[in-house]
């Protein structure tokens, strides 16, 4: 009997051990956005799977709608892996109880990893075999891996024909009409500043016009969060928000300040990186590293935020092709007259302006639905954390080095809805309702979500 003890527990201590030094390999990779993030006896299967999820996007360039739509789906199916073993949440999927001496770490990685190579169509065959083979062989693993695949199956088929086809079309849709009064979006220029060729026109077309219409992930209707009307270009609102953006948001502004510009390239989070809402992944994973949160509890957290952040790039792009608001460049440097306003046709903002309708800006809203989402389940938005860009591929001369502090998640958000001020690509209305827009949806998300069983 003592010698069976002995043996178990040399296992256990042999099996602990594979399993931290497969980690280390993970967590001290330069390509990982956990190194330097993360702590080492703090990664869980929640936190290094949204590391390689964060790294898929980074290398495939993914943008950030149809970056959210990979988050929900994997952290979707994760949780409901998780979930269906315990049972202690309810969920509209519906998704059969786990077997009896089921290993909810694996259901977990093979939930998550099969879901997000369908939501980025690409194979995550190693990573998967990468993390499975921490796992003795048992009947627990077998019965998790099985289970999984079952899990990622459910989700995968629910979100087959969502509406979430890529398009760049410069039509809408039929969704939505297309204005043409003195607000009338028009392309600024090729998106992210990309040079003409194949791929990019002189003119960008709108990004995913039909975006808006997609399957919502917890609303249950996807205009429940529609923006309020735009302002009244001839009111004086509009007129006093034309002179901010055109004194803080110009590439030469003599008005903005050192530390406004470098808030500017912090959020900014273009393209070969991990989007505005995978930024906010990292801080969520910051921030609870040390708040000893069971898998199921992080993997709670993680799916309502993927979920909120989903939902807000449904809400952010519907608003978007409905009120189809001009950017702040296209009325400074070639229609400001119209206006009744003094114009500049050598005025660029500061960071390149994204080629779809201004209102509501996508970074607003979705920082404010995250640090909403954070603040609801932590039961506090005190929370004060440092963070460092997760990126510097697009500003490393002006990022390197940079830490940025905050003693609140709100108040990281509104930096957030600023930056895109500062940079000179939105108007002030669509920061302000974007942050009240993420704000009530990450309300009614955690509210409506998974609620627990009685």
């Amino acid at each position: 009997m003592t010698k069976n003890i002995k043996q178990t527990a040399a296992l256990l201590l042999s099996s602990i051990a594979l399993f931290w030094a497969s980690c280390s390999s993970t967590i001290t990779s330069p390509q990982s956005y956990i190194n330097g993030v993360i702590e080492p006896e703090h990664l869980s299967p929640v936190y290094e799977c949204t590391d390689v999820m964060l790294q898929a996007i980074r290398n495939q360039s993914v943008t950030p709608p149809p970056a959210t739509r990979a988050f929900a789906m994997a952290h979707l199916s994760g949780f409901l892996a998780v979930n269906g073993i315990d049972q202690k949440y309810d969920s509209k999927h519906e998704v059969r109880a786990a077997p009896d001496n089921t290993n909810e770490e694996v259901a977990y990685l093979v939930a998550f990893t099969d879901s997000l190579s369908d939501a980025l169509n690409a194979s995550f065959v190693f990573d998967q075999k990468r993390m499975l083979a921490r796992y003795a062989e048992t009947e627990a693993k077998a019965n998790g891996i099985r289970y999984g695949k079952y899990v990622a199956s459910v989700i995968i088929s629910d979100r087959i024909n969502d509406g979430a086809e890529p398009n760049q079309a410069n039509f809408y849709l039929d969704h939505y009409g297309k204005r043409s009064d003195l607000l009338a979006w028009s392309p600024t220029g090729p998106f992210y500043g990309a040079k003409h060729g194949p791929r990019f026109g002189t003119f960008g077309r709108g990004l995913f016009p039909g975006w808006g219409a997609q399957k919502p992930w917890v609303m249950d209707d996807k205009t429940r969060f529609r923006a309020n009307p735009f302002l009244d270009p001839e009111s004086e609102e509009f007129a006093n928000q034309y002179e901010e953006i055109k004194a803080l948001g110009g590439s030469e502004s003599s008005t903005r300040t050192a530390d406004e510009t470098t808030i500017a390239f912090f959020w900014e989070d273009g393209p070969r990186g991990v989007t505005p809402p995978g930024h906010w992944q990292i801080i969520a994973m910051k921030i609870t590293q040390k708040m000893d949160l069971s898998l199921l509890e992080q993997a709670r957290l993680f799916s309502l935020l993927s979920m909120a952040q989903a939902d807000a790039a449904i809400t952010t792009w519907d608003s978007k092709y409905y009120y189809d608001i001009v950017r702040p460049e296209t009325v400074i440097r070639t229609r400001a007259s119209e206006f009744g306003q003094t114009g500049d046709k050598a005025w660029k903002s500061l960071i390149p302006t994204p080629s779809f309708p201004a209102y509501t800006s996508g970074h607003s809203t979705f920082s404010g639905a995250s640090a909403r989402i954070l603040a609801n389940f932590l039961g506090t938005d005190q929370v004060s954390f440092s963070s460092q860009s997760p990126d510097l591929v697009n500003w490393p001369e002006q990022l390197t080095g940079v830490t940025r502090s905050y003693t609140s998640l709100w108040e990281a958000a509104e930096e957030a809805g600023m930056s895109r001020i500062y940079g000179g690509i939105h108007w002030q209305e669509d920061n302000t309702e974007g942050l009240r827009v993420g704000r009530e949806l990450a309300d009614f998300v955690f509210n409506h979500a998974f609620r627990a069983n009685k």
